[in-house]
């Protein structure tokens, strides 16, 4: 790994920043100041950044976070604040999420450091479930059901969605199971269908359900059975 995306991601930094502070000779490899940071390192190496010994992440963090509203799966810092900040560094510059909700979505968010495992996830190949507790600002109707199993085609889109499962809990709430992951999917088969969307939360990927101990913004490590229910 280079010296510079070594450092952002166990310091916060950014990779310019990183290497600013290392032209300022503020990083030590093995007992001697490294500026470059271009120079490849690796678990071998003693890293000291401004004195202080960075120890190496074990690979393979699996975690489920519960996300609140008005933050963003994305490393980017912009107009809303990222779910990273729920974790210190050096893991909050490892992980990446299996799929992302957006910024007014709540729910299970899956992170990790292995892109083969989130692929798994994300990848419409594999057909993982995700669903979503959905509220609605009109009265559900009868087709809706029926609309969803066969697929519904959204606005600027050439082809229908998947089908998807539909269980109507009342009047304005359902649970909605889908297996693919088009932009704002959820809102959009909604609208095409004539509601909209008020509230929306996904409490369950593939077998993995929400944890209802966490509270919003807490994570916890996957169980060996959800791993196990992800492969």
């Amino acid at each position: 790994m280079r010296l510079d995306k070594f450092l952002a991601e166990q310091t916060g930094l950014t990779r310019s920043k990183a290497n600013k502070a290392l032209r300022q000779s503020a990083v030590q490899i093995n007992g001697k100041i490294e500026k470059s940071g271009a120079v490849k390192v690796s678990a071998e190496d003693e890293i000291y950044f401004e004195g202080q010994r960075l120890s190496w992440l074990e690979a393979g963090q699996y975690l489920m976070l519960n996300k609140p509203q008005g933050y963003v799966c994305s490393h980017d810092e912009g107009d809303y604040p990222t779910i990273y900040q729920f974790f210190d560094y050096p893991l909050a510059g490892k992980l990446h999420s299996a799929g992302r909700l957006d910024v007014d979505t709540t729910g299970l968010v899956l992170l990790t450091d292995d892109g083969q495992w989130s692929h798994r996830i994300t990848s419409p190949k594999y057909h993982c479930e995700k669903t979503y507790l959905v509220t609605l600002a009109d009265p559900v109707e009868s087709h809706y059901q029926q609309a969803c199993e066969a697929g519904i085609l959204l606005r600027g889109e050439k082809t229908a969605t998947k089908p998807a499962k539909l269980e109507i809990i009342d009047d304005y709430n359902v649970n909605l199971t889908i297996s693919e992951g088009r932009y704002h999917q959820v809102k959009r088969m909604f609208a095409a269908l004539g509601n909209k969307v008020i509230v929306l939360h996904r409490w369950k990927i593939g077998d993995v359900v929400l944890d209802e101990q966490l509270a919003e913004g807490e994570y916890r490590p996957l169980s060996s059975q959800e791993l196990a229910a992800l492969k």
